[in-house]
């Protein structure tokens, strides 16, 4: 028999995705990619592009010439970050408290740059004065590079301090908000953040594929007097440049139509409800999901003060086994979530709320679930329901916030 007769239709299920990414889809953004393919040099497609940088600046919360979505998933920006910033001989001090921080020092690395790794427990921030210590003892140094959101331990890094230390000591912030962007303030110009950069799975709530990327006129303009070529070909961002300026418009790579579509109508809808409703919704349902685990006895790894309003990462309580509950939330349920990363591996869930995902009945959805499976499993000696309604009384209350600058000025 042919492998084509045997070929069948298509046919992935519909899970509820409350994991680390990819989050839910809203179906405008589905219906979006639908829509007939065209050149990516269609002056349609261009005038797309036009739009898709001007709400992108206006959720970086900068006023930045270059910025631009990479065709690529997050990484591929993290990677156009560091090649483009950091050549042979360059110093970064790297804030290591995690997988990604971790990966940033690795990529620094491969092109040629030391890497000096500042490394605090997973689920901790890196404080502000072991940067500042960092930067006085090591001359020159050329970025400082962290992550704004920490996907592997849902520990959310305060930065408004952190620029202005860096451009004292003539270094750039490099900024990784792959987590963070589109669920809590990303202030690129406030904060002096001279590199940063997302992913469209994430907050976004978009197909993987594309990766917001913007880039400061300080760091345009240590590019420019770079005394190596970029290593990177199609990362280069002199190239990208050209293709993503209006008054230039030179071919560079065909450049994903139908993602471009999606990232059109995802951040349309962003729009259309508000950054401050916004980052109020996902701090709520974050704050009513822990309120409803802290009963069954699953406890936050970060502080709760440093906890992402994206992504929860909870210790399992004693017999909690990490895969066996996962795999039946999946079969009996539908519901994905993540388990741990390296040495949390077996330890932690990471429960992902981010833009579609951040929803009440999503919330309310998983907590019954596993309220469900405690009890016939003998998990748990709370009664059934109590969960859920510690969840639901959260919500009488406004949601608060860690620290009172990052999350309370909001606008927008």
């Amino acid at each position: 028999m042919s492998a084509a007769s045997t070929h069948s239709a298509l046919s992935p299920p519909s899970r509820v995705l409350l994991g680390p990414g990819p989050s839910l889809v809203h179906p405008r953004v589905l219906q979006a990619m639908t829509a007939p393919i065209i050149s990516h040099l269609d002056p349609i497609f261009l005038s797309i592009m036009d739009e898709i940088q001007e709400r992108l600046r206006w959720l970086f919360h900068t006023s930045n010439p270059f910025t631009i979505a990479i065709s690529g998933t997050g990484s591929a920006a993290m990677e156009a970050a560091v090649v483009n910033l950091i050549e042979p001989g360059d110093t970064v001090i790297v804030g290591v408290n995690g997988v990604f921080g971790g990966r940033l020092a690795q990529m620094i690395e491969r092109c040629g740059g030391t890497a000096l790794r500042l490394e605090f427990p997973w689920g901790h921030i890196i404080p502000p004065e072991a940067i500042e210590h960092a930067l006085n003892r090591h001359h020159p140094i050329k970025a400082v590079a962290l992550v704004h959101a920490e996907t592997s331990t849902g520990a959310w890094q305060p930065l408004e301090d952190i620029g202005p230390l860096c451009h004292a000591h003539d270094a750039l912030l490099l900024v990784d908000a792959v987590t963070s962007l589109g669920g809590m303030p990303v202030k690129v110009d406030e904060w002096g953040i001279d590199a940063c950069y997302s992913a469209t799975q994430k907050c976004l709530s978009c197909p993987p594929g594309l990766a917001p990327l913007t880039f400061s006129e300080r760091a345009m303009a240590a590019i420019a007097n770079r005394k190596t070529p970029c290593q990177s070909w199609y990362l280069d961002s002199s190239l990208l440049a050209a293709y993503w300026s209006e008054r230039t418009r030179t071919y560079h790579h065909t450049a994903p139509i139908s993602m471009a579509y999606a990232l059109r109508e995802a951040l349309q809808i962003i729009y259309e409800e508000g950054l401050s409703p916004r980052y109020a919704r996902h701090r709520r349902n974050q704050q009513a999901l822990v309120a409803g685990l802290n009963v069954l006895g699953f406890r936050l790894l970060p502080s709760p003060e440093q906890a992402l309003p994206s992504l929860t990462c909870v210790s399992l309580p004693t017999g909690w086994d990490d895969k066996s509950l996962r795999r039946l939330l999946l079969e009996e349920f539908n519901i994905d979530i993540g388990g741990g990363l390296g040495p949390l591996a077996g330890q932690v869930w990471r429960i992902g709320l981010m833009g579609e995902s951040s929803r009440l009945e999503h919330v309310l959805h998983l907590l019954g679930a596993l309220e469900v499976l405690a009890h016939r499993l003998g998990l748990s000696q709370h009664r059934q329901g109590d969960a859920l309604q510690a969840a639901l009384s959260t919500y009488t209350h406004p949601p608060s916030y860690p620290g009172n600058s990052t999350h309370t000025s909001c606008h927008s």
